[in-house]
């Protein structure tokens, strides 16, 4: 995958590249405009912005304080 500048880093595994945090992976529900999605979580329901990677309906992403910060499984 390759973002503006370059190359996205892949992460390794469900934490932040940036901060070693735990991230959660989720599938993407729906998006909803201006770089944000509908995605499925263990509570239900929540809004995030995906402005930073490229996701579509289905994707599976890694999120981070409420940010995608990685594809992780595509549906296409």
């Amino acid at each position: 995958m390759s973002g503006p500048t370059g190359p996205v880093p892949e992460c390794p595994d469900d934490h932040c590249i940036t901060c070693s945090d735990a991230a959660v992976t989720v599938r993407v529900r729906e998006l909803t405009g201006d770089g944000l999605a509908v995605v499925d979580t263990e509570a239900g329901p929540e809004e995030v912005s995906v402005a930073l990677v490229e996701a579509v309906p289905g994707d599976i992403v890694l999120v981070h304080a409420k940010e995608a910060i990685a594809v992780v499984d595509r549906t296409r």
